[in-house]
């Protein structure tokens, strides 16, 4: 399974298990290594003037010294150059014995047009910034505009995070093993990726497994099989009902893009829960989606009562007000058990910034719903101050440290969204588009979200496949997109899945 992520530590337990396990040592993965590299130059660069190949001293290097050979032999004009020899005994050793040319030092490193540079210095396991001459090489790599293949991760890039070490390389093409980092994914590091390959050195699945990763790559793969498609025998409330806030008569079209959103998605039945001074504007725009007034708790908790919803949206055009806040934790303190899940977005998110820990106490209670929460980084910085100041953790980290906190499963947007559960699984997404940045398409996200809860799908899951499916249709709408576009551009995306899914209607 190609979808598990491995951080740089991880990956160097599955290198050590690989040598273990055999048929192959060290320096027959790193022989795997550069060969594959190696194949992959010759085919993409067949016009290449001549190669640099640039070598730090660890095995990143190592690999860098079996590709220079292999390209020598297929008939490159190679020039090497090196930071540093490898360490006497080391599989880089051997690796460097076996390429007969003297290394020129990298601090005369100069690459002129036509040529490409091979990124050999440092791997996914930097964890500082770049020494002085891999700085400048990497400065005149780019100043040069020649292609850059990297090894592993492009130099100066953490596999961790993906934040910039100081200099780093931007790749055209970046070859790495057995499974993706996170560097890979997460913003900076995913845009100096280039094309990010992913090739087998002879790291087995088995490997990967007895590791066991929790972070993957958001792919349908991950949560397909649970991805809900209509019985032959089903009606409209099986389908699973959703209840949606709406806000004041200026903000009501927030509401009614995640009411629309949840319908088109699969939820059988919509509602929006609406104050009396919105209802005729509510009212003139919907046609399938129901209208309730709900002006009180009362009145929220009796529409709970006779109409049973399985999931709740709080927060799209509510208003960033204290009130709201308080209204939502009087809701939770009312509730026990039904309905079964909550979306907290928006204005839900950003009112609760005046006092989340009642907020994530009212989640933790026994009874509570299983919530998913979907702050972008201003919401999310408003919510998780502490865990969003602190440098050390990368996105992942601070994800999962929120979730843990809320007991909820936290959509951390961005153009790297990572989706986190309580129970320490982490997601990147991959198929994000700048076609998203515009007004309403966060609420078509909260309708996705509960429309899947709505229908059964497990909270992290549920997440995972909404964060896809609404990137997947922006992609395939394409430029011109508004939030209003979503709800129509989801049908093909969804006719996909189910075709996936074996449904024949």
């Amino acid at each position: 399974m190609s979808h598990e992520i491995l951080t740089p530590s991880e990956m160097g337990r599955a290198d050590k298990l690989a040598m273990q396990h055999g048929p192959f040592d060290g320096y027959g993965l790193m022989s795997n290594a550069g060969t594959q590299i190696a194949t992959l130059i010759l085919a993409r660069f067949p016009e290449m003037r001549c190669a640099h190949v640039l070598c730090g001293p660890g095995n990143n290097g190592g690999d860098g010294y079996v590709v220079a050979r292999l390209l020598v032999k297929g008939g490159v004009d190679v020039h090497l150059w090196d930071e540093g020899e490898p360490r006497a005994g080391s599989d880089a050793a051997i690796a460097a014995a076996d390429y007969p040319v003297e290394p020129r030092p990298l601090a005369d490193f100069m690459p002129e047009p036509g040529d490409l540079v091979v990124d050999a210095l440092y791997g996914a396991g930097l964890s500082k910034p770049l020494s002085e001459a891999a700085a400048r090489a990497a400065r005149v790599a780019k100043e040069s505009s020649v292609p850059v293949v990297a090894v592993d991760l492009p130099s100066g890039v953490s596999g961790e995070s993906g934040q910039i070490l100081g200099d780093a390389f931007a790749a055209a093409l970046t070859v790495t093993f057995a499974r993706k980092k996170p560097g890979h994914l997460l913003e900076p590091g995913r845009t100096l990726c280039g094309d990010v390959e992913v090739v087998d050195i002879g790291i087995s699945d088995e490997v990967i497994a007895e590791i066991g990763p929790r972070c993957f790559e958001n792919l349908p793969d991950i949560w397909l099989e649970k991805f809900p498609v209509p019985a032959l025998d089903t009606y409209k409330y099986r389908r699973g009902h959703v209840g949606v806030f709406s806000g004041s008569p200026t903000a009501t079209g927030a509401a009614r893009l995640s009411a629309m959103a949840s319908a088109r998605v699969g939820a059988g039945a919509v509602t929006v829960l609406s104050p009396t001074r919105s209802l005729a504007v509510n009212g003139a725009h919907l046609t399938s989606i129901m209208l309730r007034k709900a002006d009180t708790l009362d009145e929220v908790l009796g529409f709970l009562d006779a109409r049973k919803p399985q999931t709740l949206v709080y927060g799209p055009g509510l208003g960033p007000e204290q009130e709201v806040a308080n209204f939502l934790l009087d809701l939770l303190a009312a509730i026990d058990g039904a309905p079964e899940s909550l979306v907290l977005d928006a204005d839900g998110l950003t009112s609760a910034a005046f006092q989340p820990e009642a907020l994530f106490a009212a989640l933790h209670a026994q009874g509570a719903p299983k919530a998913i929460m979907t702050p972008h980084e201003g919401e999310f910085r408003r919510l998780f101050r502490d865990i969003a100041d602190d440098t050390k953790l990368s996105k992942v980290e601070k994800a999962r440290a929120a979730a843990a906190r809320a007991d909820a499963v936290i959509v951390y947007k961005g153009p790297d969204t990572v989706i986190a559960s309580p129970d320490g699984r982490a997601a990147i997404n991959s198929n994000g588009t700048p076609l998203l940045a515009t007004a309403g398409s966060g609420d078509v996200l909260s309708g996705l979200c509960a429309g899947l809860l709505a229908q059964g799908m497990p909270p992290f899951e549920a997440a995972c496949a909404a964060v896809w499916i609404h990137c997947e249709a922006a992609r395939s709408f394409g430029p011109g997109l508004l939030a209003e576009d979503l709800p129509l551009a989801l049908r093909p995306v969804l006719g996909d899945l189910f075709a996936r899914k074996g449904w024949m209607g």
